[in-house]
Parts: structure tokens; sequence; C-alpha cells
């Protein structure tokens, strides 16, 4: 998980390289929102922008909307999330949504340590 960076809308980034990513939500998310029951991906060769929706997941509480931290394509979709969004909450760091390629951009990202003070009120 050392590899990760964060975003303040609470999804985990691990560079491939430096044109290559996965997105994911974070544990905190995951424990936020509750037991995932269902979660809407984007189509692959999507363009996204960075801050725009990359889908959703529904938990029994909530629908909520799954940021990009990055701009790019997405290159792969996480199918499996499709059958099994419960993968999100047991194991919400290697359930990942989409893998995105030719990035042009990307927002703040956070590291780990910045990332905890941000969730302890410290920032």
């Amino acid at each position: 998980m050392s590899s990760l960076l964060f975003t303040k809308t609470h999804e985990w980034v691990e560079f491939l390289d430096e044109t290559t990513a996965k997105i994911g939500l974070t544990d905190y998310a995951q424990k936020e929102l509750g037991d995932l029951v269902f979660v809407n991906l984007p189509e692959e060769g999507d363009e996204i922008k960075a801050g725009e929706s990359i889908g959703d997941v529904e938990s029994v509480k909530a629908v909520s909307e799954v940021y990009s931290p990055i701009s790019g394509t997405v290159r792969k979709v996480n199918e499996e999330l499709l059958d099994h969004p419960d993968l999100i909450n047991s194991e919400p760091y290697e359930a990942w949504f989409v893998i995105f390629e030719n990035i042009t951009d990307r927002e703040e990202l956070m590291e780990k340590e910045e990332y905890e003070r941000f969730l302890n009120g410290e920032e």
C-alpha cells in the first residue's frame, strides 16, 4: 500500500508507470458507505477528466459517486466488481475500479501519511 496515493474524496491511485494507473475506493470510504450492493463503471475507451465521475457505488445506506483524480482514457474496468461489489468491502486496496492510460493531468494527491492526517482532522 506504500505506493498508493490518496484524494480528499477517498479514492486511491496506484501509478503502474508514468501514464497508467489504477483507481479504487479507500478503506475509509467503504467503511463509511457500509455493505456495497451495486457498482456502476465507465466503458473502456471513455475519456475522463480529473474531477469527473468514473461511476458510482450503491450501499444499503446510499448511492455515492466515485471521482477520478486523473485525466485519461479508461483502458480496463474491473468487471469482477459488477458481480461482486462486496470485494470493495473485503479488499478495498485490491478491488480497483478502472485502469487509466494516457494520463494527461492529475488533481492533488496525498501520500499515505498526509491522507491519515487529513482523516484525523489535522489538515
